[in-house]
């Protein structure tokens, strides 16, 4: 049986958290400013990279790289011209 984990991070004025929920088939959610805009799902701990939108004008493409494990899993969050960024866990 699968857990949920959660992760976080403010980037230029706007709130990007995942949600990584672990089992054979690992899914990933992604809100940005409460609002789930992408989802991806893999298989076993391979990593997926999912890609959305800050919705500043015009609009960012940025990208989280989630990796369900072995072991904790783990998120990156990936933007233009800035190094990538560990995204912090949340307990909740």
């Amino acid at each position: 049986m699968g857990r949920r984990h959660h992760f976080h991070i403010d980037h230029d004025g706007h709130s990007v958290s995942a949600t990584v929920q672990t089992g054979h088939t690992a899914v990933v959610e992604v809100l940005v400013d409460g609002k789930e805009t992408g989802h991806a799902t893999t298989h076993d701990d391979h990593p997926v990279t999912v890609h959305v939108e800050l919705p500043t004008d015009p609009p960012i493409q940025v990208s989280v790289r989630a990796t369900p494990g072995p072991g904790v899993p783990r998120c990156i969050f990936e933007a233009p011209a800035i190094e990538p960024h560990i995204m912090s866990p949340r307990p909740y």
